[in-house]
C-alpha cells in the first residue's frame, strides 16, 4: 500500500485543536478494560504507519494501526514456542525502506528479523546463514550476538542493522535481499553477515545508538553524558557534544536534519543545531529521566518519554522544537516512558499508560 501524503506542517496555535479532537485509543491485548499498565518495553511504526509493533516481556505484537482489536493484530511467534524471545524483548524497530520486516533483539542475546505479513512472523523464512560462521545459528531469521542485547537500530537505506550489547560490544548486520524464495511460503529470503563495529572507547558504556539521516554517522549516548558522534562504518570518533553531566539515554536526529535531540537522566532534552554543533536550546519541563525522545515527521515538534520513575511526569508535553515552548500536553492517568510519533501524520504512540499501547491524534484517514 502506498503512503499517504504527509499533510502540511500544523502552526503551533492550531496543533492543540488538533489533538483535543481525538481520544486515546487504546491497542489493548485482553478484551476487558484493565487499569494495569503492561511493561512495554519499545514502540515502532511501519514506515507508512499502518502497522505499530511493541514488545512486552517475551512477546512481540504488531497492531494493524487503524483497528485497535487484538484480533486484527499479529503476535510473533518463534516456531513451536508461543513467544518471541526466550528472555525479555529489549527493542523492536520497522525496517525504514521495507513496510513488512520487523527486527527485534533482547536478554537472551538473539537479534530476530520477522516478516509481519505471515502468520507468527515466520522467522523462520527470514534469514538463514551459512553454517559455522559465528552467531549464525541453524534457525532462519535470527542471530546471536552473544550478551544480552540492548538496542538496534537500522540504517536509513534499511540494509544493515546496528546491535548493541550490554557490555558494549556492537555488531552490524548485513540485511542482504536474496533473489531466492521459498516456494511454500512464497516470501523473501535474507541474510544476516555480520561485522564487528565496536568503537574504541576510552571509558564508560553506550546506552543506545541512532544513525544520522544520511547514514553517515552514528550518535551514541553514554553513561557518563557525552554523546559521540562516530563515522560510520569505521565506527571513528568525529565529534563530541557535552550534552549532560549524567547519563544520557536517547538520541534522534530530526527528520528535516536540523537538529539532534537528547535526552538524558537529569530530565533534560538537550536541542543541538547541526549547522554548528552548539547547543540551541534546553527543554527542562520534566521532573525525571528522559529514556525516550521523537520528532514529528515535519521536524516541527518534540515529545519525551520520562516515566519510569513513580513520581515522573504525568501528560505527554508536545515541544515547537524552533521555539522550545511547550505547545500542547496530552493528558495520561500514568508517566509515560515510551513514545513516538507516526512517520507521516500528526499521531503520537505512546506507552505507560492503563490498558495497554496508546495512540492519539489525527493519524485514521
Amino acid at each position: 500500500m502506498a503512503p499517504a501524503p504527509r499533510p502540511r506542517t500544523l502552526r503551533k496555535d492550531t496543533l492543540p485543536t488538533t489533538f483535543k479532537s481525538y481520544k486515546p485509543q487504546v491497542f489493548s491485548e485482553t478484551a476487558r478494560a484493565s487499569t494495569l499498565a503492561p511493561n512495554i518495553r519499545s514502540i515502532s511504526w511501519s514506515p507508512t504507519g499502518n502497522a505499530i509493533a511493541q514488545c512486552t516481556s517475551v512477546n512481540i505484537r504488531v497492531w494493524n494501526s487503524e483497528r485497535p482489536d487484538v484480533k486484527a493484530s499479529t503476535e510473533m511467534k518463534d516456531g513451536t514456542r508461543n513467544t518471541a524471545h526466550t528472555s525479555g524483548v529489549e527493542k523492536v524497530a520497522f525496517n525504514p525502506r521495507m513496510e513488512g520486516v520487523l527486527a527485534s533483539t533482547g536478554l537472551d542475546g538473539m537479534v530476530k528479523v520477522w516478516d509481519i505479513r505471515l502468520p507468527g512472523g515466520a522467522t523462520g523464512i527470514v534469514g538463514g546463514g551459512p553454517m559455522g560462521k559465528a552467531g549464525v545459528t541453524p534457525r532462519g531469521g535470527e542471530y546471536k550476538v552473544g550478551d544480552q542485547g540492548l538496542f538496534l537500530t537500522w540504517h536509513p537505506a534499511g540494509t544493515q542493522l546496528l546491535v548493541g550489547r550490554r557490555d558494549d560490544v556492537v555488531t552490524a548486520l548485513d540485511v542482504r535481499k536474496l533473489d531466492t524464495t521459498f516456494i511454500e511460503a512464497n516470501a523473501d529470503k535474507f541474510d544476516l553477515a555480520p561485522e564487528d563495529r565496536t568503537p574504541v572507547k576510552d571509558k564508560g558504556s553506550y546506552n543506545m545508538m541512532a544513525f544520522s539521516n544520511s547514514g553517515r554517522e552514528v550518535f551514541a549516548t553514554t553513561a557518563e553524558g557525552p554523546v559521540k558522534i562516530l563515522d560510520y562504518p569505521t565506527m571513528k570518533p568525529l565529534y563530541t557534544l557535552s550534552a549532560h553531566t549524567s547519563s544520557t539515554y536517547a538520541v534522534s536526529h530530526s527528520p528535516i536534519g536540523n537538529y539532534v535531540a537528547v535526552g538524558a537522566s537529569d530530565s533534560l532534552v538537550s536541542l543541538w543545531d547541526t549547522s554548528s554543533w552548539m547547543c540551541a536550546r534546553v527543554l527542562s519541563n520534566h521532573t525525571s529521566a528522559v529514556r525516550d525522545v521523537s520528532f514529528s515527521f515535519d521536524g516541527t515538534y518534540l515529545v519525551a518519554g520520562c516515566g519510569a520513575d513513580r513520581d515522573g511526569d504525568k501528560g505527554l508535553s508536545i515541544w515547537h522544537a524552533d521555539m522550545g515552548e511547550v505547545v500542547h500536553t496530552i493528558e495520561t492517568v500514568n508517566p509515560v516512558t515510551w513514545v513516538s510519533w507516526h512517520p507521516l501524520r500528526y499521531a503520537i504512540a505512546y506507552g505507560g499508560d492503563p490498558g495497554g499501547l496508546k495512540v492519539v491524534g489525527a493519524y485514521k484517514d
